[in-house]
Formats: C-alpha cells, sequence, structure tokens
C-alpha cells in the first residue's frame, strides 16, 4: 500500500509535463491533451492550469475535480499491465483512466474516440 500512497501523494504538476512529452512527441498537442484532462475531470482551462500551479497531489487533483465525467466508465484496456476497469480502489482508477486517456491520445487515436461521448 506504501507504493499506492505515493502515487496518490505525487504532485500533478510533476505528473502533467510527462504528458506533454509523452503527446508531444507523438505529434499530438498541449491543447488536445488539456481537452482529454478537462472532459474526464470536469475541470476548466482556468481550473486546471490552477491545479498545475498549486502542485496538488494527485489525490487532490481529483478530490478537487468538479465532475468526473459520466462516460469514465467507458474506458476500457490494460495500463501498467491492470485492466483499469477491473480497479477496484476509486483514485487509483482515476488515475489510471487518466494514464489510458493519455496512452490513447499519444498512440493516435482519434479525439472522438478518445473522448467517448
Amino acid at each position: 500500500m506504501d507504493r499506492m500512497k505515493k502515487l496518490f501523494d505525487m504532485p500533478f504538476a510533476s505528473v502533467y509535463p510527462h504528458y506533454v512529452t509523452k503527446v508531444e512527441r507523438k505529434g499530438r498537442s498541449v491543447a488536445e491533451l488539456r481537452l482529454v484532462i478537462c472532459w474526464l475531470t470536469g475541470y476548466d482551462e482556468a481550473g486546471l492550469a490552477s491545479q498545475i500551479d498549486s502542485n496538488s497531489s494527485l489525490a487532490i487533483f481529483f478530490d478537487n475535480a468538479p465532475q468526473i465525467n459520466p462516460n469514465a466508465d467507458k474506458i476500457k484496456g490494460v495500463i501498467c499491465g491492470v485492466r483499469v476497469e477491473e480497479i477496484a480502489d476509486p483514485l487509483t482508477q482515476k488515475i489510471r483512466w487518466m494514464d489510458k486517456l493519455v496512452d490513447e491520445l499519444a498512440k493516435g487515436k482519434a479525439l472522438e474516440k478518445v473522448l467517448r461521448d
């Protein structure tokens, strides 16, 4: 469980640049990345920027999220060797949903499919 606490305490601001690097390396834009994160969490641009600036942990980032998208449960697949739809811990699942969406974006999946609306 120590590993999970470490993950939960990790600042979102330290994870976000890795997402940016990942999507840009694959020819996707920061605007698309931000759209995907906002879709999942309900943050608007200002709210997302505020979370990055505040150096909030991933736990606080998701606790403060205005609303997890009701279609988030449609996010399926494997991340870090685990099926995201089978993750029991709600916070871990939200973090892995975000990882999965970023992976799909970086792999060139159409934005409309990534957003699952």
